[in-house]
């Protein structure tokens, strides 16, 4: 629950059992899992100490992708798939969306756009954004510095 992307066999259960040992989900379980998939989902799986498939942690946004496949090979095929694509962006503004999008969760509307523009404004300054705007308009594909 605290990655950034969460993937998941087909083949994968998930839960939060610690109820039928007289707990409560640890390690953050108990305030993850509610911002990831609702309050209400999230007690009804806190509580009753059930189990979930692949499929239905997907609807509820428990996990972010499902990978099909025989063998966990497939599933780690994916993740590194992502990985190499997430890497191959600009590396500043993977890290400035990575921090507007959890920093502004919290905040109020209002509050979280005003940071969004900072932050949007912070990156305008970059020759990161340099190169991808002349790698755009030449039509070849930018070459990311990471300043």
């Amino acid at each position: 629950m605290a990655c950034t992307l969460r993937l998941a066999s087909d083949r994968a259960r998930l839960g939060q059992p610690e109820i039928k040992l007289g707990l409560l989900p640890g390690y953050g379980g108990s305030q993850r899992l509610p911002r990831l998939i609702g309050q209400g989902a999230a007690l009804k799986m806190i509580l009753t100490g059930g189990i979930i498939d692949a499929a239905e942690a997907l609807r509820i946004g428990l996990v972010d992708e499902v990978v099909a496949g025989d063998s966990d090979s497939g599933l780690m095929a994916r993740a590194c798939e992502l990985a190499e694509l997430i890497a191959g962006m600009p590396p500043l503004a993977v890290a400035a969306s990575i921090e507007a999008v959890g920093r502004g969760a919290d905040l109020p509307l209002d509050e979280a756009l005003a940071l969004e523009a900072t932050i949007f404004g912070r990156l305008c300054g970059t020759e990161d954004k340099r190169e991808g705007t002349a790698a755009f308009l030449e039509k070849r594909s930018a070459v990311w510095i990471g300043r």
